[in-house]
């Protein structure tokens, strides 16, 4: 079923009459493509686990062959819808601006206009965590040249963190890797600490909290503020039954997280994936808790990127959503 880069998940029937409640709406499939991928992140990370879970469900639900693709996340997920390498991907909401303004490292100067907005998806926390036996428990406990993972290249977490951890005065030693990896390379002594950016619990610190004692390290007040300040990020606590370690809620900040699909895919073919996303969330929080934010009413949380027509639609018709017409792509 699985192979390194791909997760596919072939039809269970090619009319949705046995598969799905959609039958009726979706039946008109003209321009549709026949499988799917979704740009999502490396193995370990909250993307992985959520975009493969969500391709997974879409591909049964709508009788396609679709799945999660490992990528570098969200800067190359843009690149990839923004060229149809990739129908669908995910990003967070700096990557987003980024990218449309010219600045994505993968492809400086190129405004990546033609990825959309799709569905709101959840907050990332931006987390530190190290060994419990390492001593380190707070941001400033971080020695001097400490070895930090940041994530894959190009991602969130390793377009921001090292940015944030810079404004808080830590001097630290940058490397990158996949969550996965970089779980394993901090339980064998190789990193000091990995500063996590992804959708929480993120599977590599579920993983490494079964193995050996971690500490997760909240930002102080003061800490916090002054990343406030500096990012594009808001205020976040992590609760406490998130991590079988944490004790009490970690004072974190956070961004927002979408699903992007091709601005050129057609309008009934995303309306009908979000309309299997959106219509029933219990699903999605069985695919990963974090989804409990990938609620309709959170569609105002795009202020960045402009709507694919179908998502509009959907969104309009469902949410009460209030998107203005000049928030919505057009080819014309």
């Amino acid at each position: 079923m699985t192979t390194a880069n791909v997760i596919k998940v072939a039809a269970i029937g090619l009319s949705l009459t046995a598969t799905t409640a959609f039958a009726a709406e979706h039946e008109n499939r003209e321009g549709w493509p026949e499988s799917f991928t979704v740009g999502t992140a490396s193995q370990g990370g909250t993307y992985f686990a959520y975009g493969s879970g969500w391709a997974n469900l879409v591909a049964e639900e709508l009788g396609l062959t679709g799945g999660g693709e490992v990528t570098g996340g969200p800067m190359q997920n843009m690149a990839l819808v923004h060229t149809g390498e990739a129908q669908f991907g995910m990003t967070t909401m700096g990557p987003a601006a980024e990218s449309l303004e010219g600045t994505n490292p993968i492809a400086p100067g190129l405004q990546m206009t033609n990825a959309c907005a799709m569905f709101p998806m959840y907050q990332t926390p931006f987390s530190v965590t190290a060994l419990s036996s390492s001593g380190i428990e707070s941001i400033s406990d971080i020695p001097e040249g400490a070895r930090i993972g940041f994530g894959p290249a190009g991602s969130t977490s390793d377009t921001y963190f090292p940015r944030m951890m810079e404004e808080l005065g830590v001097d630290f030693e940058r490397r990158n890797g996949g969550w996965s990896d970089l779980g394993g390379q901090l339980q064998d002594g190789l990193l000091d600490v990995i500063a996590f950016a992804a959708g929480v619990p993120v599977p590599a610190v579920s993983q490494l909290e079964v193995q050996t004692d971690v500490n997760i390290i909240e930002f102080t007040e003061e800490e916090q503020q002054a990343i406030l300040d500096a990012f594009p990020v808001s205020q976040f606590e992590i609760a406490a039954d998130t991590y079988t370690t944490l004790e009490e809620p970690a004072r974190s900040v956070s961004m927002w997280n979408f699903a992007i699909a091709n601005c050129d895919l057609p309008a009934s073919f995303v309306k009908a994936v979000v309309d299997v996303v959106m219509s029933d969330n219990e699903r999605m929080v069985n695919i990963h808790r974090a989804a409990s934010s990938t609620l309709p009413e959170n569609w105002d949380k795009n202020t960045v990127m402009k709507w694919h027509p179908g998502a509009a639609e959907w969104f309009m018709e469902n949410a009460d959503a209030d998107i203005s017409e000049d928030m919505i792509y057009s080819n014309m």
